[in-house]
This record gives structure tokens, C-alpha cells and sequence, in this order.
């Protein structure tokens, strides 16, 4: 870890806190709370929820408070008034807000708009803790190339990664065999396809184990969130694609697992609790007490896996095939993905719909040639901005007139 400080008796470890309101945010500012000798808070970013982030950057005595939509800017200097925490407004506040000299930026902003400030951060040599897909999945081999250049240490936040993290103990990557994220199976796990491709936005929200927002809910219901975690997986821990693996694991106990060239397996196990690999991340490499709850064994009883279902979830099998394809491939999956979603939470298209508009991009990229290794983080995100205004339009042209207002 970068930094000069990360245990009790230093200087509190500074952190900066990108996507402060989400469920990501909201569980790393419970922590921040529990130890505010241990922690400073350099900067909170938000996206367009002022009153919110105002709550937070006063909660965590905030010196930078930035929320990118600019409407928002006033409402949140009010609600700030009478603090000496500075407010700003926009792409380039919350950018500025990321490059804050700090010892550990938590990057837990939803969706492309992440990316920018997440590599704004790794260019100055920052260490991140990383809760953002698609710094990965949009755009994995020029992330990657920045953070080793700038010798920036990015720490898993994903349950399944940070386990896997833990349970690799600087082992060296070339002696793994097999590297497994496990999936809960979520609230369609024993449902038939037919049941799943009719199932409502309130059925997919239902999930059975974690409490999360509602994208990567929907993800989890199609097990489109395994295939994007595979993707991240093989770009954190510079695994290939055919030593990646899905295993179904209902309790949500066993979160990741290596099997070493030896035979031998080490499993990372958590309760389903975010806190758990937040605090992993905040304190590296101490550690933090958390309230999560401890797992009881003898009360649990019984661990059980399975394999996944392609034919029942065939978004897993899209993300599969765009990893082992390469190129950009996995940027234009999780763009129409991301679309897709959105327009089944707006109830404008089924549930099955969601993998059909997945796998109809990935066929467009690839026969229009925008499909290609991205050189730079910029040029990644072009081909995200390209894909999500093709899904726009073209599931614009399949909702009834009118009714389609995705963001």
C-alpha cells in the first residue's frame, strides 16, 4: 500500500470515497464511522442525490464533497452550509475529487461513469479499492497496463475477488490451476426456463442472500453478475480464460477458490455481509473489526455446489464467450447489458430480453468491426458510448411508442 499511514498510532489513513450514496458507499461510511481514529475523509463523490452525499460528507467530516450532476450542485452547497467541506459540481469535480491525495481511493461509483475518475486515480500512482465492474470489463488491458506502470495496488472489493485475493496469499498465479467464483444462483435457481424468461422486476429483485442495487440485482438473476466477475478475474489476477470457473453455491458462504498445480484447493468464506471485504480493503493488510455476523458451522450445516445452467441462464454463457473471444468484446457485452437492464426495470422489455439484446450487440460489434483490443481507457469508453447508444435506439424501436426514456 501506498501511503504513510495504516494503523493506530500513525495519522489516520486518508481515504477517498467515490459513489458515496450507493449501497457500497453507504456500507464503507458505516465502517468509517465505527473508526474515525483509524480513517480522514479526503473526499466523497456522488451522482446526483445531494442531500445524501451532504449526509454523508457531514457524517464523515468530508474536506471535498463532488456530485457530478451539475442541477445538483446548489442544492448541495445549501445543504453543506455552514461547514468548511468544499462543494463542487460535475464530470471534472468528481474526477477531482478522485485525485485527492489520499492513501486509498474506494471506487464504488455504478457503471461507465466510474471509469474516468478510477483511472484518473491509478495514473497518479493511487492505491484503489476496487467496487467499479467496468474499470475491468470495459476496459481490463489498458486499466491494467496504467496500474502496473504507476505501481498502483488495486485491492479487490467483490466478495468473490476478495476472497479469491485472500485465499491466493501471494501464492504465484502461473501455479493455479482453476480459479472459481462461486454464484448463489439467485432468486431463479431452481426455476424453469420458460419461468424465467416470463419472471416480473419485483421476482428479480427478490434475491435471496445479498442486499444490493437494483442492477446488479438483475445481473445476479441471470447470473450475467458471474460472467462480468470472471471477466474482472481474469484481468486482476492475470488468469486465462480456460482456468476461470462458475460454481452454484446456494448459502453464499464460499466465495472464491484456487486450486493450486498440486491438488490442493483454499476457499475464501464470509458471511454474505459487503462490510467484510470493504474492511479488508480499508485496513490492508491489518485488520479491522467489523459487526458482520460469524459464521457458526454447526449451524450451517451443509455446503452445497452445483453447476451452472447455460440452457435456464444463457447471459453466463454470453460473458463466457465474449472473455474467450477477447478484444473489446467484453465492453460492448457489458454496455448492451447495462441498457438491457435498465429497460427491464422500466418494464419495457421481458426479462428474457435482456440476454437476447446482449447476444444481438455482441453479433453487431463483431460483424461491424467495432470489436477490436481498446489501446487506451478513452478509447474503451468510445466503444461503450457507440454500444449503449445502439441499444438505445434499437430497443427503442421494439417498446411501445412513447414509453421508452432509458438513461
Amino acid at each position: 500500500m501506498n501511503g504513510h499511514s495504516n494503523g493506530r498510532g500513525q495519522a489516520p489513513r486518508r481515504i477517498v470515497l467515490l459513489g458515496a450514496t450507493g449501497s457500497i458507499g453507504r456500507s464503507t461510511v458505516d465502517l468509517l464511522e465505527r473508526d474515525p481514529e483509524r480513517f480522514s475523509v479526503a473526499a466523497v463523490a456522488g451522482g446526483r442525490d445531494a442531500a445524501a452525499l451532504a449526509d454523508v460528507a457531514r457524517r464523515t467530516k468530508a474536506e471535498f464533497a463532488a456530485i457530478r450532476d451539475e442541477s445538483a450542485y446548489q442544492a448541495l452547497k445549501e445543504a453543506l452550509s455552514g461547514t468548511n467541506i468544499q462543494v463542487a459540481a460535475g464530470r471534472d469535480a468528481v474526477i477531482e475529487a478522485a485525485v485527492r491525495e489520499a492513501d486509498l481511493v474506494v471506487s464504488a461509483i455504478v457503471g461507465a461513469a466510474g471509469v474516468e475518475p478510477t483511472h484518473a486515480a491509478v495514473s497518479l500512482g493511487r492505491d484503489v479499492a476496487l467496487a467499479n465492474k467496468e474499470c475491468l470489463v470495459c476496459a481490463g488491458a489498458p486499466f491494467m497496463r496504467t496500474a502496473k506502470k504507476m505501481k498502483a495496488a488495486l485491492l479487490p472489493v467483490d466478495s468473490e475477488h476478495n476472497a479469491i485475493f485472500q485465499a491466493l496469499g501471494g501464492e504465484d498465479p502461473s501455479r493455479i490451476e482453476r480459479m472459481i467464483v462461486t454464484a448463489s444462483g439467485g432468486p431463479f435457481r431452481t426455476w424453469s426456463r420458460e419461468r424465467i424468461a416470463a419472471a416480473t422486476v419485483d421476482e428479480a429483485l427478490n434475491h435471496p442472500n445479498w442486499a444490493m442495487g437494483p442492477k446488479v440485482t438483475v445481473d445476479s438473476a441471470g447470473l450475467m453478475n458471474k460472467g462480468l466477475e470472471l471477466i474482472e478475474a481474469h484481468h486482476l489476477f492475470g488468469v486465462s480464460a480456460d482456468k476461470l470457473e462458475v460454481v452454484v453455491h446456494p448459502q453464499s458462504i464460499v466465495h472464491g477458490l484456487v486450486t493450486f498445480a498440486d491438488g490442493s484447493v483454499t476457499a475464501g468464506l464470509a458471511p454474505p455481509d459487503m462490510r467484510v471485504p470493504i474492511a479488508h480493503c480499508l485496513a490492508y493488510p491489518e485488520r479491522l473489526t467489523t459487526p458482520a455476523k460469524r459464521l457458526d458451522f454447526a449451524q450451517i450445516g451443509a455446503l452445497t455446489f452445483e453447476a451452472p445452467d447455460f440452457e435456464r441462464f444463457p447471459a453466463l454463457k454470453l460473458a463466457l464467450d465474449a472473455l474467450a473471444h477477447g478484444g473489446g468484446l467484453t465492453a460492448v457485452l457489458n454496455a448492451a447489458n447495462e441498457i438491457a437492464v435498465q429497460a427491464f426495470l422500466d418494464r419495457l422489455i421481458p426479462f428474457s430480453g435482456i440476454a437476447k439484446h446482449v447476444a444481438e450487440a455482441c453479433e453487431a460489434a463483431l460483424r461491424d468491426g467495432y470489436a477490436q483490443e481498446p489501446a487506451t481507457v478513452e478509447e474503451a469508453l468510445d466503444v461503450d458510448h457507440i454500444v449503449r447508444e445502439r441499444s438505445r435506439s434499437a430497443l427503442a424501436a421494439e417498446a411501445p411508442s412513447g414509453m421508452l426514456t432509458l438513461q
